[in-house]
């Protein structure tokens, strides 16, 4: 019951991911439809419900464009876990300011990067030219793309690569 569903809109743009139990409430309820039952049934005392992968909802959702949240594994995510001074593939990372908090750097998208920890005190409270260090990618806030905000849940559930992949 906690597998997760992709929803769509009507249109069939992906909105969200929602658990199993939320997905049967929205397909009994009429609100949503299914599209892909790639989970078999669950089965109660008077009647058989669809395990739903992928719904759509009934009515169109009109929301603005979603932004990915600046938070730290979504940075680390962006850079590929991969320090931006050296360029070594660790899960063991910290955050660097380009431009250091106290002369005036911002806490933002394209101030943060994935650093590992050498680096990081390497660098100190200086900029990368001070420090004599290069940057290997310019950071930028990632495009909030359904294959970027989806992406981690399609490697676990093959049949939202074609609801994903258009968007």
């Amino acid at each position: 019951m906690n597998l997760p569903v992709l929803v769509l809109n009507a249109n069939y743009e992906p909105l969200n991911v929602c658990d199993t139990r939320r997905a049967i409430g929205l397909l009994i309820t009429g609100k949503a439809m299914m599209v892909t039952n790639g989970r078999g049934y669950i089965r109660t005392t008077r009647t058989t419900y669809p395990r739903p992968s992928v719904i759509r909802l009934a009515s169109m959702v009109h929301r603005p464009r979603p932004r990915v949240k600046l938070t730290k594994r979504e940075v680390f995510r962006r850079d590929n876990y991969t320090c931006q001074y050296c360029g070594r593939q660790t899960s063991h990372l910290t955050i660097d300011h380009v431009l250091p908090r106290h002369r005036g750097g911002g806490h933002h998208w394209d101030n943060l990067v994935a650093a590992c920890p050498a680096c990081n005190r390497q660098k100190g409270g200086r900029t990368a030219a001070e420090a004599h260090m290069n940057l290997r990618h310019r950071p930028v806030e990632p495009a909030p793309t359904a294959a970027y905000i989806f992406g981690r849940h399609v490697q676990e559930n093959e049949d939202w690569q074609p609801y994903i992949e258009g968007w």
